[in-house]
């Protein structure tokens, strides 16, 4: 008979005094519609290790959407209603609960989306990836705090395994390969030998996926503490050459992902930086590959494609003695993010010297005569006005004129020269 563990201690000190009561609440209203409620997934896999998950999710054998639309009434929350997964989202000042009617899931063919049907406690659990994932504890008043872990998920957790609960598992959904690379790496747990087995098995099953799917889960391993583990974990398996084969996942990664951390940039933008960082080694074809095969939305395409494109220009940066206007023509019209990353790439004092200068001084330049001035001082409309703000703007970049009248002198000097 298995033991009977409870863990409304860990609940209470756990998670804070404004969750603990939502979810007594939530129990009562759930045993009062004749319906039971437990907490799920990853938040229990967080509280038996001591760490703090304010996301929940939460499975009720009843009906999820009406569950969560009652807690709405009391709490007056946000809700957000997912009828395809016959859940709901409840969200509150800093709180989002996810509440979820227990389900199974079907698969049509290997990698497809599932088929959902309302289900069982221990059907949801075992459709779940891995069995550290895959333990509920009830909410119900006189079973508040008892652990179901029918697939012994707290006993990998003490060994510190992650396992997935069937052979077909990878086959059913791949996504799953990548998740259990971000546990691995993420928890400092290690693939149970049969589980990496079936990974390495199943690997290929990856190039099933869309590429909104894998896009996905490359953003999630980028919004790990340390995603260039994930990566070379990744790499070491096959698992990132699925993506694009020559996709680094090495100390050269980690190390700029450690730069990275020093900068202590806004997290968007960080993620921002990270996924460019992936893509620096690639080749311009390379790229277009990478782009396509996660399908980036525009502003993601541009700062990759950007990336590249300073990184394709360091060489002129590093050029002793460059010019001023030489700097600010190679690097004018390219993402500031993109500039950015590649001073703190560039190994060359002299390019990320370049690269300060364009960032802090040269990109604010500006010619302060018009096209109109030119035209009333003689120059004839058409091209020749561009040639000579052009001229102006790389003498003023270089320091050869610094006032309007300077400017003015060298535009009478170069209409008399034609």
């Amino acid at each position: 008979m298995p033991r009977v563990t409870s863990l409304a201690k860990k609940i209470e000190t756990g998670l804070p005094a404004g969750l603990v009561n939502f979810l007594w609440l939530a129990g009562e209203i759930a045993h009062t519609r004749g319906e039971r409620l437990y907490l799920v997934g990853g938040v229990v896999r967080d509280l038996i290790l001591g760490q703090t998950t304010l996301d929940l999710d939460l499975v009720v054998e009843g009906n999820g959407i009406e569950l969560a639309r009652r807690l709405q009434e009391i709490n007056h929350g946000e809700l957000a209603v997912h009828p395809r997964f016959i859940s709901a989202t409840l969200k509150w000042e800093r709180w989002s609960i996810d509440v979820a009617t227990a389900r199974t899931e079907t698969y049509a063919r290997p990698a497809a989306l599932p088929d959902i049907s309302p289900s069982t406690i221990n059907q949801d659990l075992f459709r779940r990836d891995f069995s550290i994932n895959a333990m509920a504890v009830q909410l119900n008043p006189g079973e508040y705090g008892k652990l179901l872990d029918p697939h012994d998920g707290r006993s990998d957790l003490r060994e510190k395994l992650v396992r997935v609960l069937h052979q077909k598992s990878f086959i059913d959904d791949p996504t799953r390969i990548w998740r259990g690379l971000r546990y691995e790496q993420r928890l400092d747990f290690r693939l149970e030998k049969e589980t990496l087995y079936l990974l390495k098995r199943d690997v290929n099953m990856l190039d099933s996926l869309t590429s909104d799917r894998i896009r996905y889960e490359i953003e999630c391993v980028l919004k790990e503490p340390a995603p260039e583990k994930v990566f070379r974990r990744a790499a070491e398996l096959g698992v990132l050459g699925r993506l694009l084969p020559s996709l680094p996942g090495d100390g050269w990664l980690a190390e700029q992902y450690g730069k990275l951390r020093e900068m202590k940039l806004p997290p968007p933008q960080e993620m921002d930086f990270r996924l460019a960082l992936l893509a620096y080694p690639l080749s311009a074809a390379e790229v277009d590959v990478f782009i396509d095969r996660l399908n980036l939305p525009k502003s993601l395409e541009a700062l990759v494609r950007d990336t590249i494109a300073v990184k394709n220009k360091l060489k002129l940066l590093a050029t002793p003695g460059v010019s001023r206007s030489s700097i600010f023509n190679i690097l004018d019209g390219l993402s500031g993010d993109a500039i950015t990353l590649n001073s703190m790439v560039t190994e060359s004092p002299i390019a990320a010297q370049s690269i300060k200068l364009y960032l802090v001084t040269l990109q604010n330049v500006k010619v302060l005569m018009h096209g109109n001035d030119l035209i009333s001082m003689g120059v004839p409309q058409g091209p020749r006005v561009k040639e000579v703000l052009d001229q102006l703007l790389r003498a003023r970049l270089n320091g050869k004129v610094r006032t309007r009248e300077d400017e003015e002198k060298l535009a009478r000097k170069l209409l008399d020269e034609g």
